[in-house]
């Protein structure tokens, strides 16, 4: 089940944000993770966020800013299972054009976006972690 985000649910989903950051990004410092763990936490309770909830647990979910994806963080006992898609095309579904940033070292996600119709429209160097990032995006059809 897909809902917006409730402020009783902040802590879970920041959880599963530091969670799946220092996963995935495991080329840039934890610190710089965990640094910017309640930062993050008040910036999702201003912004658009949908959960997925599995069980009544949450276990992804998804930040929008307009068109703009912030991020799909999957808990990790969760990944591979289709969740991302779901939320993926969740969003599709209320907007024309999406786009997104994503690390040139995270393989997985720009994999992953391509295989849902993404195309890379530039490459960006982060000057927060010094990483090469792609700016990718998507239009409907």
């Amino acid at each position: 089940m897909i809902r917006k985000l409730l402020n009783g649910d902040i802590d879970r989903v920041a959880d599963i944000w530091l969670k799946t950051n220092l996963k995935a990004h495991y080329f840039i410092s934890n610190q710089y993770w965990k640094s910017n763990y309640e930062l993050v936490k008040e910036m999702m309770l201003q912004s658009e966020v949908y959960v997925f909830k599995v069980d009544k647990m949450i276990q992804g979910f998804v930040g929008l800013n307009d068109e703009y994806i912030e991020g799909i963080f999957i808990s990790d006992e969760m990944q591979s299972c289709g969740i991302g898609k779901f939320l993926l095309d969740y969003i599709k579904d209320k907007k024309v054009s999406l786009r997104l940033n994503v690390y040139q070292k995270n393989a997985r996600a720009i994999s992953f976006y391509q295989r849902e119709g993404f195309i890379i429209q530039c490459e960006d160097l982060d000057e927060d972690t010094g990483e090469k990032e792609y700016t990718m995006l998507w239009k409907q059809k």
